[in-house]
């Protein structure tokens, strides 16, 4: 509700917003990715990237993260009685170790820029450098946010599927 306020307040004003959209895809089987030219991560990163709008993706902790020590980072392995299995302790790596998922919540996040089209005037210049101004008319999204949750939801799964189906390809 908050979000959806903030939302109507800015289209009013004929502005616009960007915002970040976290997903978590659970379930994922351990082993998927490579660690040097098909990291997980990094074809998770290419497919959020491509998509409208994207303009930066974290995993796990990211770029808070970055201010951590190597002690407070690291996911220390253990047997988990609740997972009947071993796993990592805390998951900071955000499901992801050395480019491979390691059977954890995989999470990440993306963050997408205001649209570019106000509703309001805009300075601007014409190809001969002379100062112009432009009122764009017509419909025009506030934030792309919305309709991007369904698109990053997508994205991910079908990153996540082409993982599995190299893995298993690689297992025959």
């Amino acid at each position: 509700k908050e979000m959806e306020k903030l939302i109507l307040k800015v289209k009013s004003e004929g502005d616009t917003i960007g915002g970040i959209i976290t997903c978590v895809v659970k379930g994922c089987p351990i082993g998927l990715g490579d660690p040097e030219f098909g990291k997980l991560h990094a074809q998770l990163g290419a497919a959020m990237l491509s998509i409208n709008a994207a303009k930066g993706f974290e995993y796990g902790e990211g770029f808070d993260g970055s201010t951590w020590r190597g002690s407070q980072q690291n996911d220390g392995f253990a047997t988990i009685k609740e997972k009947s299995r071993i796993a990592i302790q805390t998951n900071h790596s955000g499901g992801i170790q050395g480019g491979i998922s390691n059977g954890e919540d995989i999470y990440f996040r993306v963050a997408f820029k205001p649209v570019a089209t106000l509703l309001m005037e805009q300075k601007t210049v014409d190809i001969a450098g002379n100062e112009q101004t432009i009122d764009p008319r017509g419909r025009h999204d506030p934030c792309v946010l919305p309709r991007a949750v369904p698109i990053v939801e997508s994205m991910a799964a079908m990153t996540i599927l082409d993982a599995l189906l190299v893995y298993n390809s690689k297992r025959m």
